[in-house]
């Protein structure tokens, strides 16, 4: 079976479906109901399950019944959602979703095994993980994960035919991605035949629905001052808000004034806001996105002027307050030229047909030979947003900390190998525990799990040393090795996460562990990857 190209936008609050057509151009498929996007929501309706608008109809009616925004949930083993005693957790969910639009779209070009899920660029290995599961579970055989700064960048290259223009030399670019929920942030080099990221940066937990929650909030309060109830406290009103405070956000975009209806213990109330008034409300979230924004150029010695073009991506980057801030800050003209719902999953689909057209894959792919020919010549080179490491024992407090072996925004894929010594004789097992460092530096690291290397030889004295590498392959996705030194004998490794391990006594863990502190010399290299096999959509 020939493989049409799939890229998907998983987002927090629309999910987007694209495919590339024969030429190689993209192309966004239509959901069910024949919407181009779909709201990321899911009503539970007894025996049915209802997906996007029809979801979000009904959420005012069933508001325990409606999960949005399970996105920002993804990797958080803690969250989950209780319907009918039924439990779902945010892959869960996110499948219901993938499969929405997957049914969609194969109305039209026919059964999809294989896409391209785009994910922030900030997302830990869980969290792609958890993505990647998703797919699995809405039936795709074979998911591929891509950054959505870099996908918004291939958009622009490629879907603006710049691969044909004379450039005589590199370009840079920063993308600029606010989305419903998340904050991505990317600085991008590309020429002819790639696009090639130096850094990144972005906030999990910084999307349009932050700016939403302030009017929520605003209408709230303006709605005691006249009547002596808080609609807040009202499940059914707060989510007719909801709805009503995202229409009167996009009103604010194209007008300088528009309405907010608030309706709650049988009183309705209709309040004016104008943009001003919305900037107030939100002008620290716009301070946060600057200040993340002029620390990356910061970081890498950067200044506005290096920066050939600002590309704006994401719904809410559509919000004058984001626009005015870049252009006063970057001192240019922004460039708008990509579409803020559906360019992720256009560059998605880009990436769809770049893995599809090399040379293991090509011929299955559906797209022609000259297409196939100009997406096998271009490349596209990502970074890791979070530094990869593993905790060891501080010398003074015996407590585990951090010690980090590949720094954030290194060039995919990069390994680095380590080794440790056994802490005892005849040890048959050691006991790593993997970490990814924090989205910032005043946030707590990952604990992606252990790292489990069994069936060592027998009889082994102590201090036999293991060479453990870490490596993130093409997709930021992380892998572990391990060779017993003595023998050169490959071991069995495994990231086991943390709710899914054996509980084991304080004496077996602390005898399965490799004898590493902190402070203490360590022999370790950044080496060549192994090479990672492509795969394609």
């Amino acid at each position: 079976m020939q493989r049409v190209p799939i890229g998907i936008d998983l987002g927090t609050t629309y999910s987007c479906i694209s495919h590339l057509d024969r030429q190689g151009a993209p192309h966004t498929l239509p959901n069910p109901e024949g919407e181009l996007t779909t709201p990321s929501a899911v009503l539970f309706d007894g025996s049915d399950i209802v997906i996007g608008t029809e979801a979000l109809r009904n959420s005012v009616l069933h508001p325990d019944r409606v999960v949005q925004n399970s996105k920002r949930h993804m990797g958080d083993p803690r969250k989950t959602w209780v319907i009918d005693g039924r439990t779902y957790r945010p892959p869960d969910i996110a499948a219901l979703i993938l499969r929405y639009l997957l049914d969609g779209a194969e109305q039209h070009i026919g059964p999809i095994e294989h896409a391209v899920i785009t994910v922030p660029a900030q997302f830990s290995d869980i969290q792609r993980q958890e993505t990647a599961e998703a797919g699995l579970k809405a039936g795709l055989k074979k998911v591929d994960i891509i950054n959505e700064p870099v996908a918004a960048a291939l958009c622009y290259v490629l879907g603006e035919g710049l691969w044909f223009a004379e450039l005589a030399d590199d370009q840079t670019v920063m993308v600029y991605d606010l989305g419903g929920g998340t904050f991505d942030l990317s600085l991008v080099r590309y020429n002819q035949t790639e696009v090639k990221v130096r850094a990144s940066s972005g906030d999990l937990q910084l999307g349009g629905i932050d700016w939403n929650k302030r009017l929520e909030n605003f209408a709230c309060d303006e709605f005691i001052q006249q009547v002596p109830n808080d609609p807040r406290l009202d499940k059914e009103s707060l989510q007719a808000l909801a709805i009503e405070v995202e229409q009167t956000k996009r009103s604010l975009s194209i007008r300088q004034r528009a309405s907010l209806s608030v309706q709650h213990a049988g009183r309705r109330k209709v309040f004016g806001v104008t943009q001003e008034q919305f900037e107030l409300l939100t002008h620290d979230l716009v301070d946060r996105t600057e200040q993340i924004t002029q620390k990356l150029l910061r970081d890498h010695k950067l200044g506005w002027a290096h920066i050939n073009a600002v590309l704006v991506t994401g719904g809410s980057s559509r919000m004058p307050m984001i626009r005015k801030m870049l252009q006063r800050i970057s001192g240019t003209t922004l460039n708008q030229t990509l579409s803020p719902d559906q360019s992720i999953s256009h560059g998605a689909a880009y990436y769809a047909g770049m893995l599809a057209s090399g040379a293991e894959f090509s011929r299955k792919s559906f797209l022609s030979k000259e297409a196939t020919a100009r997406l096998a010549t271009f490349k596209q080179q990502s970074v890791n947003a979070r530094a990869l490491g593993i905790l060891v024992k501080d010398k003074q407090t015996g407590e585990r900390v951090p010690h980090y072996l590949i720094p954030a925004n290194t060039p995919l894929p990069c390994a680095y190998r380590q080794s440790f010594g056994t802490v005892e004789a005849d040890q048959r097992r050691v006991h790593l525990h993997i970490v990814e460092s924090g989205t910032s530096d005043d946030k707590p690291p990952v604990k992606l799990g252990a790292c489990i290397v069994d069936d060592l030889p027998t009889g082994l004295p102590a201090a036999t040393p293991i060479e453990v590498t870490i490596r993130y392959d093409e997709q930021a996705r992380v892998h572990v090795s391990a060779i017993e030194l003595n023998s050169g004998r490959s071991a069995r490794t495994s990231i086991v996460r943390e709710e899914n391990l054996v509980a084991l006594s304080a004496e077996q863990v602390q005898h399965s562990e490799a004898s590493m502190m902190a402070g203490k010399a360590v022999r370790g290299t950044a080496v060549p990857p192994a090479p990672i096999a492509k795969s394609a959509p």
